[in-house]
């Protein structure tokens, strides 16, 4: 299917359920969509913990079970299935080539590197950290390769490694967002793996003028950059977005840490009993909250609320029952969870429509693209690329 049409389909597809994604079930208890699905509503909250959990992590099961309530959701599946991009074989790398980078990461690396033509040109690494890819398609594809990097310190570090690894490498210490950065995009093969948000939207908006050989884009957080709302790449564009929707498209933790989840877990019931206290308080309303502090979630559950009641300032009762406010978070994050699971069926068709409009806009701007995954979601969810060529 074309770029193009695959987008316009989904597009019309978001545009026509936005009922089912854009509320969250975390502010609003009981979202429009019960009253035109009553049968999917009364199905996700009778979900058991078994059944909750395995279609919680296994995104194709939760389409099986979807299909038959939620028809659309076969549709976005299709919209969707995208094959790997062609894969080459790598060079092995010599014994320091491994200094400092994390086994995930490598793989990672690895992936992205192999998916993709060689490139002729010489490389630019866009948000390079410390320069792992840059240095890897360096060995790879035998170009000069210059990384960009904002932070001193991780600047020193690719300099490091690069004399570590033998590897011939100009560290250029830039923002990438300031116009002085792109001067180094023009004649450049570019790489960005998972650089975040306008991170890598801002070499699309610039692609027609700043004369790139080609990109290599994995892009990831797609809601950095996007406080003001989404501003569009290409032409057919028409889904207005916010930071907070953007979020949608990455909450999957397929591969974080059992200890980050349940962090996480504990996060969303106390910021739910917390919430809920609030609301007795108050009266309803949807109030978002500002991050908080990781080191409030340490305590106990009435200390996190007194935290964050002096940040909000909220005047607390006198005599609060902790026990019933924390049950109660417990009870409403049992019933996100499962009003979520409908909400996250349309997480990646979201991610796929950022996606190809990063690709649609480089088409625009005068390149050839094609977009496809570069590994498996195990590996990264952030599994998609695209490759542009004049």
């Amino acid at each position: 299917m074309p770029l193009r049409q695959r987008f316009l389909e989904l597009q019309a597809a978001l545009n026509t359920h936005q009922a089912l994604w854009r509320p969250s079930p975390f502010y609003i208890r009981h979202p429009d969509w019960f009253g035109q699905w009553p049968e999917l509503a009364d199905a996700a909250l009778r979900l058991d913990e078994d059944t909750l959990t395995r279609l919680g992590e296994d995104p194709a099961a939760l389409q099986a079970w979807l299909a038959p309530r939620l028809p659309v959701a076969a549709h976005l599946d299709a919209l969707c299935a995208l094959a790997p991009l062609q894969v080459r074989a790598l060079p092995p790398t010599g014994p320091h080539f491994d200094w400092e980078i994390p086994l995930r990461k490598r793989e990672q690396i690895d992936a992205f590197a192999a998916h993709g033509p060689a490139n002729p040109a010489p490389l630019l690494e866009w948000c390079a950290g410390k320069g792992h890819l840059g240095r890897r398609l360096a060995l790879t594809d035998g170009q000069p390769v210059s990384s960009l990097e904002i932070d001193p310190t991780l600047c020193a570090h690719v300099q490091r490694l690069a004399t570590r690894a033998g590897i011939a490498q100009t560290v250029l210490c830039a923002d990438a967002l300031e116009t002085a950065a792109r001067q180094h995009v023009r004649d450049h093969s570019v790489l960005a793996l998972h650089a975040c948000g306008e991170l890598h939207r801002t070499l699309v908006r610039h692609a027609a003028s700043d004369g790139a050989h080609s990109y290599r884009i994995a892009p990831c957080c797609y809601y950095r950059g996007a406080g003001h709302g989404y501003v569009p790449l290409n032409r057919d564009a028409d889904l207005p977005l916010d930071g907070s929707i953007l979020r949608l498209a990455v909450t999957e933790t397929v591969t974080a840490p059992q200890r980050i989840r349940r962090r996480l877990a504990r996060d969303q019931a106390w910021k739910l009993g917390f919430t809920a206290l609030r609301n007795a308080v108050q009266g309803e309303g949807i109030r978002p909250f500002r991050p908080v502090p990781s080191t409030w979630l340490s305590g106990n559950f009435e200390d996190y609320c007194a935290h964050l009641a002096t940040r909000e300032g909220l005047p607390l009762p006198g005599q609060v029952d902790w026990a019933h406010w924390q049950a109660v978070g417990e009870q409403r994050r049992s019933e996100v969870r499962r009003l979520e699971l409908v909400r996250h069926a349309f997480r990646r068709a979201l991610e796929m429509w950022l996606v190809l409009d990063l690709a649609l806009g480089l088409e625009e701007a005068g390149f050839t693209a094609t977009v496809g995954t570069f590994c498996p979601r195990t590996l990264t969810p952030r599994n998609l690329m695209v490759l542009a060529e004049r």
